[in-house]
C-alpha cells in the first residue's frame, strides 16, 4: 500500500494514463511497455526514492493485471420502436 504523497500522485497519473490509453485502443502489451517506460523515467530522474518506485511498480502492475479496471462497457440499445 502506498503511503507517500508523491508516490500516490504518480500512481494516480499512471492509472489515469493506462485507462486513457485503453480507451484509445491500446492493449495490455502496449500498456505494459508504457508502464515500464514511465517507471524507468522515474528511476532515471530520481524523482522519488528507489524503494518507493519499487512499491509503485508493484501497485501499478497489480492494477494493470486486474481485469475489472479495463472492462469494455457497452450500453445495449433497444431497437424495438413500439
Amino acid at each position: 500500500m502506498l503511503q507517500d504523497a508523491q508516490s500516490i500522485r504518480y500512481y494516480q497519473r499512471i492509472t489515469d494514463a493506462l485507462n486513457e490509453q485503453w480507451s484509445r485502443g491500446y492493449r495490455f502489451d502496449d500498456l505494459r511497455l508504457f508502464l515500464d517506460g514511465y517507471l524507468a523515467a522515474l528511476r532515471h530522474s530520481n524523482a522519488i526514492e528507489a524503494y518507493l518506485i519499487h512499491r509503485l511498480e508493484e501497485e501499478a502492475i497489480r492494477y494493470l493485471y486486474d481485469p475489472s479496471n479495463f472492462e469494455m462497457t457497452q450500453t445495449q440499445v433497444e431497437t424495438d420502436y413500439r
